[in-house]
């Protein structure tokens, strides 16, 4: 199993969501027919994504693995099934009143394009450092977005009193029983997709997606296991359940923005806790593999979050039942953080490897350097030289190389070539 180290919960509750409050019980009124109403709410709507199987990954469990392409979705992710489920059960004087969300990215064109489409007014609040292309897209698909606050919780905070002062509508992200139904669809598909199933993986951010999927699956198909796969930096549910209440966490920190949430939902904390299996973590190292190996063995475009059910097959392949299916929920990254996460997962596979070194500063030194390199087959990608650093002798320049190498057997032979050769590495 990946690191299952808890972030630091405290007793501290959430405010309960701006949509109204939730009872204890609450999600016991939620059934497989309530899915079943939306499925058919949403055809026409959402998408029946692609279910792709995976060679590599089935060569790895030991038995067949299936992608089930949330990514490929309108939106480019999940999130449109309960946001227009949400949308369409408003009242029409709640649809007069207009709707308000906040999201750095999937709910937030989840939200814009059920209401574009349902003729609804859409505020969404984002926070000021969102990535252009997500804020671009929001707007495109029919919304009015107003950046507020640098995280999310100020986000948050001002889309709730901006939903206070004008009557529009909260749409929470995950903790409503619409929004659950809606992304519990997904579910249903899977069982008609692959009805030999034997194991469902999927990321768990505040858990309207695992809780709907589990409230589907487990109704039709209880022996079917459902595995939750949270980033180990922002893992709220293990201490939760340890708890048996819904705990916030402190010092979130991790790539997959998508299932970066501090607390889990009240009503989806319930569901969660009864129907789904398991919720194992997986490292940022993990995470950067999958969208690597899911961009070059799958040719799909998967965000971190999207990649986590494949990070955890990654990381504990043997601990899976097959043939099992792993739901990459959404494709929105940003190029900038997407060339960021591809160099990171090179290096966690030996791919790209950074090494600092320092050179006499004397003509040829860096010549005689790369034919060291070339020797042991690295391609240099990028050199950089430092000559002002007070740390440096007069005669000394600190190089920094960026090589791309063949995997950790081969890292290993560069290094040992340039300590052969004389030079002392500093990675």
């Amino acid at each position: 199993m990946a690191d299952h180290t808890p972030r630091t919960p405290h007793e501290t509750p959430a405010a309960p969501p701006a949509d109204g409050p939730v009872t204890a019980g609450a999600h016991a009124a939620i059934t497989v027919d309530d899915v079943r109403e939306a499925h058919k709410m949403l055809s026409g709507v959402s998408r029946a994504t692609a279910m792709e199987g995976s060679r590599y990954l089935s060569g790895l469990v030991g038995s067949p693995v299936h992608l089930k392409c949330e990514n490929l979705q309108r939106t480019g992710s999940f999130k449109i099934r309960g946001a227009y489920v949400r949308i369409a059960g408003l009242s029409a004087q709640e649809r007069a009143a207009g709707v308000v969300a906040a999201s750095a990215g999937n709910h937030a064109q989840g939200v814009a394009l059920a209401a574009s489409l349902l003729g609804v007014r859409s505020t969404v609040f984002m926070p000021v450092g969102a990535p252009l292309p997500k804020v671009a897209a929001t707007r495109d698909y029919g919304a009015e977005v107003r950046l507020h606050g640098q995280v999310v919780d100020e986000t948050l905070a001002a889309a709730q009193e901006y939903a206070r002062e004008t009557g529009a509508v909260f749409i929470h992200p995950f903790d409503h029983r619409d929004i659950i139904a809606g992304q519990g669809t997904v579910g249903l598909e899977i069982l008609e997709q692959c009805p030999e199933v034997r194991t469902i993986v999927v990321g768990v951010g505040g858990g309207g997606l695992a809780s709907g999927i589990a409230l589907a699956v487990k109704a039709l198909r209880p022996d079917v296991k459902v595995i939750g796969v949270q980033a180990a930096g922002a893992a709220c549910y293990p201490p939760s359940l340890a708890a048996g209440r819904p705990l916030a966490i402190e010092g979130l920190s991790t790539m997959a923005d998508g299932i970066k949430v501090g607390r889990p939902g009240d009503v989806t904390f319930g569901i969660v806790e009864e129907l789904v299996d398991e919720v194992r973590t997986v490292t940022e190292d993990q995470l950067s593999s999958a969208l690597l190996l899911c961009l070059e063995r799958a040719k799909l475009v998967v965000e971190p979050a999207g990649a986590s059910p494949v990070a955890a097959l990654l990381a504990d392949p043997g601990h899976f039942e097959g043939p099992v299916v792993a739901v990459l929920s959404g494709g929105n990254v940003d190029p900038l953080l997407m060339q960021r996460i591809l160099r990171h997962g090179m290096a966690a596979g030996g791919r790209y490897l950074s090494l600092r070194l320092r050179l006499t500063d004397r003509p040829g030194a860096l010549a005689m350097l790369l034919g060291v390199l070339s020797v042991v087959d690295a391609n240099v990608v990028d050199v950089g030289h430092v000559r002002t650093d007070p740390q440096l002798g007069l005669t000394e320049v600190e190089v920094e190389l960026h090589l791309e190498t063949k995997g950790p057997e081969h890292c290993d032979e560069v290094r040992a070539a340039l300590g052969e050769a004389g030079y002392v590495v500093a990675e």
